[in-house]
């Protein structure tokens, strides 16, 4: 069956064999030279360094990218909800915090962008892997709203 390559088995025998058997060539990825289209690919300062990592950490790369955009939509979501549902919030306190989720919702997309080109970098470059660098300031916005939304329940 054609498909993903299919991880090698630890061998513990020490034979050089898996417990599965060898893997044939096509499923092995060597990780060449960045290929000679590379100007062709967009953005070029990403694609001319270095060289193209094993397919699946690309892959896993541009996954986080996605659930990076799926938050940033969540977040816009609950920001416009948050506003348009007759809660029973103090007014102030309610748009203030549909103003933080829409802009940590404005904010999620930049991470998706800067974190997707900094890690597919690392990963052409044989580099760590960098963290992420909205995480923290997400996590506190989203802390403040829910601060906000508890004072205006209580107040």
């Amino acid at each position: 069956m054609r498909g993903f390559p299919r991880r090698r088995q630890a061998d513990p025998a020490g034979t050089g064999a898996s417990s599965r058997g060898a893997l044939p060539a096509e499923y092995t990825y060597s990780g060449g030279p960045a290929s000679a289209d590379a100007s062709a690919r967009w953005p070029r300062r990403v694609f001319s360094q270095g060289s193209d990592p094993d397919p699946r950490f690309s892959l896993a790369n541009e996954r986080t990218f996605l659930a990076w955009i799926r938050t940033s939509l969540a977040l816009f979501a609950a920001g416009v909800a948050l506003e348009a549902v007759n809660l029973p919030i103090v007014p102030g306190l309610r748009r203030a915090s549909a103003i933080v989720l829409i802009l940590l919702g404005a904010a999620a997309p930049a991470q998706a962008w800067f974190g997707w080109v900094r890690t597919e970098l690392a990963l052409r470059l044989g580099r760590s892997l960098p963290p992420p660098l909205m995480a923290v300031p997400v996590g506190a916005g989203l802390m403040l709203v829910g601060v906000l939304v508890l004072l205006g329940l209580i107040l």
